[in-house]
């Protein structure tokens, strides 16, 4: 069908955005870490970002867990991403022993999986203490699932949310999912948000809604990439990618720097990934200094040998827990 002179401007600015997020990154004079442009929010981050959830608390010793956070900021990985439910608060106290000394040096990322009002306003303030700060940079509603989740949120938690961003205590707000990209997509059209993460890989994760639940849709037709990733561009929200390896159903079938290019290949600001051990830590951090985009033909080829693995991992993302 023809499209409008809107239409045309409009995809040709998210395109234009797009291509400046990026081959716009510059690379960190202290660390050669290439900075992508967050969308909206005007900051500058790194193209990977240190994953605190079930991966990080894989370290079981605290010192460990300290140790780990302060080498990846070193190395550039300075954008710290957590949640109140990684632990039941394990994750935020852990990096807010970090935050005592260097909460100037990091972008700092949070979410939240409860849905009312209060629960919201509780989990805000018990964050800011648990990471020790006065300010967070991000707070996500954390792993949006179906229309009823969507609804639970309109009506309590993101009027919290937009609280706590005009009262300061957090600068921006955003939305979270690795279930169904087309739910993603509509909360990304409907309300405010400055920020997105969402699962993207080469597999093409995506659950598509279906008359009594979940769909698989294995031709590709449906995906975070394909969905709800063109909604946030074309409001230049800040994207960061998930769940990159598939909860490493991925690995082994694709290398790991592959994989992790295929993200970076597209028009997101970075990718989240978690490292349990500190040899990950090193080896992410070279793949991401040494980045260059895939080319198309490649990028659809390894899509199409993972194609066995989708509808395996869009069954299990339906009811996975990120926690």
């Amino acid at each position: 069908m023809p499209i409008s002179r809107r239409q045309f401007l409009e995809s040709a600015a998210a395109a234009s955005f797009a291509a400046e997020v990026v081959y716009g990154a510059q690379a960190d004079k202290k660390t050669g870490i290439p900075m992508r442009i967050f969308g909206k929010t005007g900051a500058r981050i790194p193209c990977i970002t240190f994953g605190c959830g079930s991966r990080f608390l894989m370290y079981k010793q605290e010192d460990k867990a300290l140790e780990a956070v302060n080498r990846a900021i070193d190395l550039g990985i300075t954008y710290l991403d957590t949640a109140f439910s990684y632990g039941n608060g394990q994750s935020e106290e852990r990096l807010g022993k970090v935050m005592k000394t260097r909460r100037k040096e990091v972008w700092l990322t949070t979410k939240i999986n409860k849905r009312t009002y209060d629960e919201g306003m509780s989990i805000i303030e018990g964050s800011l203490k648990r990471l020790q700060t006065d300010r967070i940079d991000l707070i996500h509603v954390h792993s949006l699932t179906d229309m009823d989740d969507l609804k639970a949120v309109e009506s309590g938690l993101l009027k919290a949310l937009y609280k706590a961003r005009d009262q300061k205590m957090t600068r921006f707000i955003g939305v979270t999912s690795h279930t169904d990209p087309t739910v993603l997509k509509l909360a990304l059209e409907r309300h405010d948000f400055d920020c997105t993460q969402m699962a993207l890989n080469a597999a093409r994760v995506g659950m598509k809604s279906g008359k009594g639940g979940m769909e698989v849709n294995e031709a590709m037709k449906e995906s975070f990439e394909l969905t709800a990733l063109p909604a946030a561009l074309k409001k230049k929200m800040g994207v960061t990618a998930m769940k990159i390896f598939g909860q490493e159903a991925l690995v082994g079938k694709a290398s790991v720097e592959k994989l992790i290019r295929y993200a970076l290949s597209l028009p997101v600001a970075a990718a989240t990934l978690g490292m349990p051990k500190l040899e990950f830590l090193e080896e992410n951090v070279k793949i991401a200094k040494a980045f260059k985009p895939l080319p198309k033909n490649e990028m659809h080829s390894l899509a199409t040998q993972l194609l066995p693995q989708k509808a395996m991992m869009d069954r299990f993302f339906a009811t996975h827990i990120d926690a």
